[in-house]
């Protein structure tokens, strides 16, 4: 019994630390959550920039630094009603806007890397050169592999190299596996100095 008392004591005696350890381990999950949150919107608020992101209904998706930027089937993206396939201006367009939107969300975050983001993730907010700042495209070169089918396509783009004007990407897209891209594309853009 008394040994029973003495160990209840000491788990006594350890569960308040137990309990702020895992206070503040809540605490750090919460602000990555919000940082999250805050980049979510800060992402989603770009690709609303963008008019034609609009027209072409471009919905985007992220982990980390990667993006993914989805172009939902339109029966007014046909271009050969033959066979059928998606026209290569909405292609090339699509990719142009994957490049622009990935170079954006890289150079964003490694601004706001340099800068140090403060405790609350005000920087995210703040920061709304995200917009005023997008890429100008200097040349862009697309490869067509093989038709578009008339379904939903998806893209991913590789900065390649970023410097303080000049930056370079390369972007893929397919349909049903990303192993098997219809079209990819290699662009150079400028870039605003920071």
């Amino acid at each position: 019994m008394e040994l029973r008392k003495f160990q209840l004591q000491q788990l006594q005696g350890h569960l308040p630390a137990h309990f702020k350890y895992k206070k503040s381990e809540m605490q750090k999950v919460d602000k990555i959550n919000n940082q999250d949150l805050l980049r979510k919107e800060t992402l989603v608020s770009l690709v609303k920039g963008i008019p034609f992101c609009q027209t072409l209904d471009i919905q985007v998706d992220y982990l980390g630094n990667e993006i993914t930027t989805h172009l939902p089937f339109n029966q007014e993206f046909i271009g050969n009603p033959v066979i059928p396939a998606l026209h290569g201006g909405v292609i090339g367009s699509f990719l142009e806007i994957t490049a622009i939107i990935q170079l954006s969300w890289t150079s964003f975050l490694n601004s706001n890397e340099k800068k140090g983001i403060s405790e609350g993730g005000n920087n995210l907010i703040e920061d709304k050169n995200i917009m005023s700042d997008l890429p100008k495209t200097i040349d862009i070169t697309i490869d067509y592999l093989h038709s578009g089918l008339p379904l939903e396509s998806f893209a991913r783009a590789t900065v390649d190299r970023i410097g303080r004007r000049y930056a370079s990407v390369s972007v893929i897209t397919w349909q049903t596996d990303p192993n098997k891209p219809f079209a990819k594309a290699s662009g150079h853009f400028l870039v605003s100095g920071s």
